[in-house]
């Protein structure tokens, strides 16, 4: 059996360079009605990685486009929020995309609805003032640019009608639509800290686990973190702490699907002791290495472990 070599190189080649080749950059318009969820829209688009510019004027987005697609760090996955905002600019929004269509510059548009009564309920339970009705009902806003959408309206690849949506199920929507192929999943990040260095801000759940037994007080253990097997087998060894781990993990394993099905983006996981070196850090190694086989995208940080006299050699 004979084999083209040269003609396999060239085939490996191409592949490579597919493989290498920058992704194609996906263009996301989205407008609509003012009062529909355009802003909820987009923040749940930037949760899925896109990045997002909001209120350009039409007339830049074939050059805003060019430039993201010939820029150095390669931008693949962009969201241009364009509504009436921009006023007289937004007249230009059908021309811009009839020229990209002769181009072939590949866009998808959403367009964000909602009915009357939905938009007026909503802009009366805000107190805003609509941006094409400013001095006048606001029925008459909406009127009128329902009636200044209605072009742009057609030529939508994706509508969406918020008025009986829930914030989870716009979100899950836009999930289905717009989601990356490989997939963005729940970034967490398990943390320890010491409560006398005081509670981190920004944790969405708190262990605290100053019950357990406390190696500071053992002179061997007390300049040793929670890391050093030392350390981790006197605080494992305890009853209470093996008492401890025995709910702790169906609790893990029962909690962070379900912030992954809400659709949460980011879970940030807080474990304090007293003073962030032992305890904590024995927990939260723990917790890590339990969700790291479960398959999630995990970090690890001990923020208040090196505020102490840590001494391991």
């Amino acid at each position: 059996m004979e084999v083209d070599i040269q003609n396999s190189e060239e085939q490996i080649k191409f592949d490579e360079d597919k493989k290498n080749a920058p992704e194609k950059t996906r263009i996301i318009i989205v407008t609509g009605m003012s009062g529909s969820g355009k802003t909820q829209a987009c923040r749940f688009l930037e949760d899925l990685g896109y990045f997002c510019v909001d209120n350009l004027p039409p007339v830049f987005i074939p050059k805003f486009v060019e430039l993201c697609s010939h820029a150095a760090n390669h931008v693949s996955h962009v969201v241009l929020v364009v509504d009436t905002r921009s006023r007289e600019f937004f007249d230009n929004l059908i021309h811009v995309l009839e020229e990209m269509d002769r181009n072939d510059q590949d866009y998808e548009m959403l367009f964000m609805d909602a009915t009357d009564d939905a938009i007026i309920r909503r802009y009366k339970e805000t107190r805003r003032r609509h941006p094409m009705a400013p001095s006048t009902r606001i029925s008459d806003g909406v009127a009128k640019e329902r009636e200044r959408l209605e072009g742009v309206r057609n030529k939508a690849t994706y509508i969406i009608d918020t008025s009986n949506l829930t914030k989870t199920e716009l979100r899950e929507k836009i999930k289905q639509l717009f989601g990356k192929k490989e997939g963005i999943g729940m970034n967490i990040s398990v943390l320890s800290f010491g409560f006398k260095f005081g509670m981190p801000l920004d944790a969405d759940m708190v262990l605290d686990v100053r019950f357990l037994p406390n190696p500071f007080y053992i002179e061997s253990l007390r300049h040793k973190s929670g890391s050093v097997q030392e350390v981790a087998d006197y605080i494992s060894e305890k009853p209470v702490t093996q008492e401890f781990l025995k709910k702790l993990d169906p609790l893990i394993d029962f909690l962070v699907p379900q912030y992954v099905r809400e659709g949460k983006s980011q879970l940030v996981i807080a474990v304090g002791c007293t003073g962030g070196m032992h305890r904590s850090v024995f927990i939260a190694k723990h917790i890590f290495e339990l969700l790291v086989k479960k398959g999630f995208t995990v970090n690890l940080e001990h923020r208040d472990l090196m505020k102490n006299d840590v001494r391991e050699v």
